[in-house]
């Protein structure tokens, strides 16, 4: 799999780029970036590529970028080894997932501080091409609200704490990206100001907040929701709550998780409706049983059973998901309505300008990182490019 010395040609496409869709296109692909594409007519000079001839019936799309994951196939994030992450990237580019925020749990101290030490030291290392690349750390807990802990575990849970904070940001190489918090917690202001000044995403998630505690949170700077629906105050004629903020407040882009499970398929039509493609992240916010069998899995020192679709708590409390983002792209299709475009946009786009690197990802344009997923007819993952190089293709894994 190892071909990304050699430039690569991908022809006879349909593309869905930055600007517009192209019906029987082709992509140059050198030094892991996007050279040049086009319609196959204009195609000059292909003999130095490699060519890799694909149905035109088959669709190219920017890669998916899941900015809420803590694990998949055996591994977390949690288990703070250079392995578990490795597993994570080389097994993510099966569901279209080109990049992703390696996402944490409420723990104790010392736990989430050997997780994010080796998630610092693992950005270290030369991320190699044909892997899902980490893009940073999704802080997810303590920071929350005991009152809506999900699967964050009670114990663990404290109030906001800049010094916390400081100290584990520099721990892991600054490369803390996004912070799940519940800022009407004591000190939850403070550090939203805090995060937003440093360039930090800011979201409210497990969270209790009034319709106008959240308001005066986005004040501070919060412009994200972690998972919409799961664990936060919900909507209500007299108190709008989290979800109603995020419905009528433009400047927050919703994660949510479209497994089916998580939130009904109609409330997932009734968030499209209210927040359009623009205001929509696609997430998976799976865990370690993703692509494992039906059984009992440890999720934050807690046991998880998975049976189906479905993760739990002992209590039936949902325990995360076993959802790959291909799956949740076409699952939203399914239950919006929406076009390819507007799934695009909720899977790539948006995390990338959250993210604030939508000048390297997060599209088909010239000059990008070539991550790039090629969808068969069925709009099923059928070929997944990390960086120019091949790390996925359907029946070789």
């Amino acid at each position: 799999m190892n071909s990304h010395h050699k430039p690569i040609l991908l022809k006879g496409i349909q593309i869905y780029s930055e600007e517009l869709k192209l019906e029987n296109g082709y992509i140059k692909v050198i030094d892991q970036k996007i050279i040049e594409f086009g319609p196959v007519e204009e195609l000059k000079q292909e003999d130095q590529f490699k060519i890799i001839e694909i149905p035109s019936c088959y669709k190219a799309v920017p890669g998916f970028i899941d900015v809420h994951i803590h694990g998949v196939n055996g591994a977390d994030v949690m288990d703070a080894t250079q392995e578990a992450l490795d597993i994570m990237a080389e097994t993510l580019p099966g569901e279209g997932t080109t990049s992703f925020l390696a996402t944490t749990m409420t723990q104790g101290s010392a736990e989430i501080e050997k997780a994010l030490d080796n998630v610092g030291n693992y950005m270290d290392r030369q991320q190699e091409p044909g892997k899902a690349e980490i893009l940073g750390i999704h802080l997810e807990g303590p920071f929350v609200n005991a009152k809506r802990a999900g699967a964050q575990p009670l114990e663990y849970i404290v109030d906001p704490n800049l010094d916390v904070f400081k100290k584990w940001q520099t721990l892991s190489k600054e490369t803390i990206k996004l912070v799940t918090m519940a800022p009407e917690q004591p000190g939850g202001l403070e550090m939203v100001r805090y995060l937003k000044e440093n360039g930090v995403i800011a979201s409210i998630g497990h969270s209790n907040a009034t319709y106008d505690e959240v308001n005066e949170a986005i004040e501070a700077g919060v412009n994200h929701v972690t998972h919409l629906f799961n664990q936060m105050r919900g909507l209500h004629h007299r108190e709008p709550g989290v979800v109603g903020a995020a419905f009528l407040r433009d400047e927050l882009k919703a994660e949510i998780i479209t497994d089916g499970i998580h939130v009904r398929p109609e409330m997932v039509k009734l968030t499209y409706n209210q927040k359009g493609s623009k205001g929509i992240i696609l997430i998976t916010d799976s865990m370690r049983a993703k692509c494992l069998k039906n059984g009992h899995y440890d999720l934050g020192g807690q046991d998880v059973t998975v049976q189906g679709e479905k993760a739990c708590l002992s209590d039936g409390t949902l325990a995360g998901s076993i959802l790959k983002l291909g799956n949740a792209v076409k699952n939203m299709l399914a239950y919006t309505g929406c076009s390819l475009e507007d799934v695009i946009e909720m899977a790539s786009v948006n995390p990338a300008k959250q993210l604030n690197i939508f000048d390297q990802k997060g599209s088909i344009a010239k000059g990008k990182d070539a991550d790039i997923v090629i969808l068969d007819e069925n709009l099923d993952v059928f070929m997944t490019f990390c960086r120019g190089t091949l790390a996925y293709k359907k029946g070789e894994n």
